[in-house]
């Protein structure tokens, strides 16, 4: 189940950003998909958890795959596949890595990795992607609103997912030593 909700967020977040406009909020810019993008983090960190670090590159080389062909599908520009690509290749390492190597409770290394693999996302994705350097959609002016953006979501989404397994490993360990 949870290598599906992991591919599964990654399409979602392809469809969703492709069907709908961005949000704004005051000067912030959110593709719709980044609700789903701070969740790949999560479900990513729980296929590592129960199948460990080497087989979960196994899935973010499939999910990478999926993504660039869902994207492709969809309409998106070279431009826009290769710099989603590239952002989720790194981001994705660097939250696997990270997480890895964290010796802190379950829920602390879903939080810290995801908000540094959500960084390099927010930011390597809007610069190739979005910036006059790429597809051109946003102008210079905009990027950092629309870096800033992305990365508030994928945080508070990074934050509550933490939080909530947190609280069920929290409760799983209450059962156990209640035996």
């Amino acid at each position: 189940m949870r290598i599906l909700f992991y591919l599964l967020s990654i399409v979602i977040a392809n469809v969703v950003t492709a069907a709908f406009a961005p949000m704004q909020f005051g000067m912030f810019i959110v593709p719709m998909g980044t609700l789903f993008v701070g969740a790949t983090f999560i479900f990513r960190d729980m296929v590592q958890n129960k199948y460990g670090r080497k087989k979960t590159y196994i899935f973010i080389f499939t999910a990478l795959t999926l993504s660039a062909i869902v994207s492709s599908l969809l309409g998106d520009t070279l431009m826009i596949v290769a710099a989603s690509a590239i952002s989720f290749l790194i981001s994705e390492t660097a939250d696997t890595e990270i997480y890895s190597r964290l010796k802190l409770s379950m829920a602390w290394r879903v939080f810290y990795s995801g908000i540094v693999g959500g960084l390099l996302d927010s930011v390597i994705f809007v610069i190739i992607g979005l910036s006059p350097l790429g597809a051109g959609v946003l102008p210079w002016v905009a990027i950092p609103s629309a870096i800033a953006g992305q990365f508030i979501v994928k945080s508070i989404i990074q934050m509550v997912g933490a939080l909530a397994l947190g609280q069920v490993y929290s409760l799983k360990e209450k059962q156990l030593f209640a035996k």
